[in-house]
């Protein structure tokens, strides 16, 4: 969030309203913002650089001082979503929440991001696979050793026998089925499925099946579970 500075006598009207480092950063989060959108739009391929600097209200050469190509736009985007979807998964539950719960809590802040917005969802899952395949990896490398710490700062063992990364790669492929059907307001729906296979590989098949069940009888927002797809 950008912080209002006060007048201060004999500042000029033509002087910069924000120090270089407020005005850098705000220029900074236009153009990721910027990228995000149009991204989702056109997809990375359609996408442009006076796209971008047009939608983000900057010159070409403002764009060159903070990346040096498209692609480093694209990351900077990339990374930018996945900050928010982990802020939303960390608001999400508190220190004193078993794993299971805590896990169930997060996976549901999550999709709900992902289905309040459309353009974060494209960029995030779509588009972050479609431009690099090694995404997926570096989703893992976050996603699985946050879950396995669920269980070691619980001290509870791991009581499953799956493995967390195909467990993973099902959760990917049911969320970009779902963006590929131009569905994903309805990701919510997949909730209790979602639930089930996140939580199985480290608390098993009971704990799993029980968290899911509380999801399937009324943790899904109303708003969200009865709208008929797009």
């Amino acid at each position: 969030m950008q912080k209002q500075t006060g007048f201060k006598s004999g500042r000029g009207v033509l002087d910069p309203s924000l120090p270089p480092d407020l005005g850098a950063r705000s220029q900074h989060h236009r153009l990721v913002e910027a990228m995000i959108e149009i991204c989702a739009e056109k997809t990375f391929a359609g996408t442009t650089i006076a796209d971008i600097v047009g939608a983000a209200s900057v010159s070409r050469t403002t764009f060159y001082k903070h990346f040096v190509d498209k692609r480093a736009c694209f990351d900077a985007a990339v990374e930018s979503c996945i900050g928010e979807l982990r802020e939303a998964a960390e608001a999400a539950y508190t220190q004193t929440d078993a794993p299971a719960v805590t896990v169930r809590r997060a996976t549901v802040a999550i999709l709900e991001v992902l289905a309040a917005k459309p353009a974060l969802a494209q960029v995030a899952v779509g588009e972050a696979l479609a431009v690099d395949a090694a995404a997926a990896e570096r989703y893992q490398e976050w996603v699985i050793p946050a879950l396995e710490g669920c269980w070691a700062a619980a001290g509870e063992e791991v009581r499953g026998k799956s493995d967390p990364r195909v467990a993973f790669g099902r959760i990917q492929l049911l969320v970009l089925d779902q963006l590929l059907a131009g569905r994903v307001k309805q990701l919510p729906k997949l909730l209790p499925e979602v639930v089930y296979i996140v939580i199985l590989p480290f608390a098993g098949h009971d704990e799993a099946l029980r968290q899911a069940r509380l999801i399937a009888a009324g943790e899904i927002p109303e708003d969200t579970r009865d709208a008929s797809p797009r």
